[in-house]
Formats: structure tokens, sequence, C-alpha cells
């Protein structure tokens, strides 16, 4: 079956401006795309230092917040955090936001998480580089069940809560949660504790070797991930074709980064699901 086809960037560059963010999302949903993604980053190393993916003055709005400003502009498009590096915010906080926007836009939040990679960010948020994969699976944990246990409780390294509760609870039971990253480690993790998996800027040939390995991950007993992938360059009905006979459920395409507002739209148009052959949202 052909993927669907989601939107990315939605909080940065030209659509970090409140109204071409509410009009690319309005335009989104009017033809077929399947949801909008946003990127996280709350500090950019200054100046720019590889690998990092953007100019320090590069607007990004918050992610969390981007998502609560779409979902009040939208009905039925899907909103996905892409991604949020999960070790660098605290869990209790982060899973407040996420319930949120869950309940504001009426079960449309897709919970997408990753460990992080860009050094400078992590340490001027006081994570050590060399912790973020287990705080991330910690942090994760102890939202699951802020949002899902009668009781809420969870004592690890670094979460450690009870007798607290937090209201309302999401819509959805559960939230999708999708995680990113091409390591051993990150496939691990999707397997292990995650609905589907995101992989950045994947080639075909890489997404090719890759989807095996994380097949391989999977156990038995768990239903199959659901893989979205964001594609080097906007896909055509060939592209589309490919990814989806390799098992990619979902591709997500950046409009060309740094673009004014028309270009962006016209990019949203000229990609619509049905002009390359992918699968339109229901």
């Amino acid at each position: 079956m052909a993927p669907t086809l989601g939107l990315f960037a939605a909080n940065l560059h030209a659509c970090a401006e409140p109204g071409a963010a509410a009009r690319v999302a309005a335009l989104a949903e009017d033809l077929g795309y399947d949801s909008l993604w946003v990127a996280d980053h709350v500090v950019l190393p200054s100046p720019r230092v590889e690998p990092s993916p953007l100019d320090p003055d590069v607007p990004v709005l918050d992610p969390l917040i981007a998502l609560a400003h779409l979902a009040a502009h939208t009905e039925r498009i899907a909103l996905g955090t892409g991604i949020v590096v999960l070790p660098q915010r605290n869990p209790l906080i982060l899973a407040k936001q996420l319930a949120s926007v869950d309940v504001l836009s009426r079960g449309r939040l897709i919970f997408g998480t990753a460990v992080g990679y860009l050094e400078p960010e992590l340490r001027a948020l006081d994570v050590p580089p060399e912790e973020r994969g287990a705080r991330a699976d910690e942090y994760l944990a102890a939202m699951r069940s802020l949002w899902y246990d009668e009781k809420p409780a969870f004592h690890g390294r670094y979460a450690d809560f009870e007798g607290v509760d937090a209201h309302p609870r999401p819509v959805q039971r559960p939230v999708p949660v999708v995680t990113g990253g091409h390591s051993p480690a990150a496939l691990r993790r999707a397997a292990r504790y995650a609905d589907g998996w995101y992989g950045w800027m994947l080639g075909r040939r890489a997404a090719a070797e890759l989807i095996p390995r994380l097949s391989e991950q999977t156990g038995r007993d768990r239903p199959p991930l659901h893989i979205s992938v964001t594609p080097p360059r906007a896909p055509d009905e060939e592209h589309v074709r490919a990814y989806g006979e390799m098992g990619v459920d979902r591709l997500i395409i950046i409009p060309p980064l740094g673009a004014p507002l028309a270009e962006v739209e016209r990019f949203v148009e000229r990609h619509a699901p049905r002009a390359v052959g992918a699968r339109v949202a229901g």
C-alpha cells in the first residue's frame, strides 16, 4: 500500500510566523496530508558548528506551543513532534504539555521523540551526552505512569515521584509514541518502547538497509511498528511507490528551508498526496 504524506517544518522559518503557520496547516489539511510535524531545538550553537542543522538565528517555535496553535487552525490532521529531544525536558512538565495538546486537538497528537545528538545543546541544558539514552528511557516510563496509572508513581535515577497526579489525561489511550534515530540502540528503543519509528533524511538505499534491522528487533508478540521516513528530497510517484514497497507507512516531506511563505505554499500544493501517488488521509 502507498504511504500517506506528512509535512515537516510547521514551526520554523516561514512557519514561525503565526499567520503563515495557520495558512500552511489549513492548506495541508485541505490537500489530504495526514500529519503536520514540528522540530525541537531549545537552543542552537552560536556560531554554528557541525552537526547543527540550523544557523543560530533561525526562528524555531517551541514545538508544544506551536502544535497548540496548529490545533486551533485545523480539524482533522494529526499533529506530530518530529522530534522532541526527550532527555532535555522535564518529564512531568512535558507530560502535562503533551496531554494538553492531545486534549486541545481532540486526540490528534503523535509524540515523536529521540535522545538528541547536538552536544552543545545537550550540555547547555545540563544533560551529559553519555546519559541521554538512559534518561530518555526513564522519562518515557515516568510520563506513561502520569498519563495512564490510577496512582502515578515512578522511582528511578533521573525521575522520582509519587503522591501526585495530573489532569486532564490525554484523550488517546495510548498516545502514539514514535522514536527516532538510526543507531542500533535507537532501533532497539523503538522496538521495545514505541508504536512507530521515524527515519530522518533516509534515502531509499539507507531505508532498505535499516527497515529490516528494525523488524528484527520487534518481537513476535508485538504488532509491527508504524514506519515514518523523511526522504532527502520531495518524492515523485516512483519514490513513493518504492518506499511503500519497503514497508514505509508515512513519508514526511520538508519544504525548502528558508523559503518565503509563497514558495512553501507552492511546494505543499505541488507535492500534495494525489499529485505524487501517496495515500490521502482518511
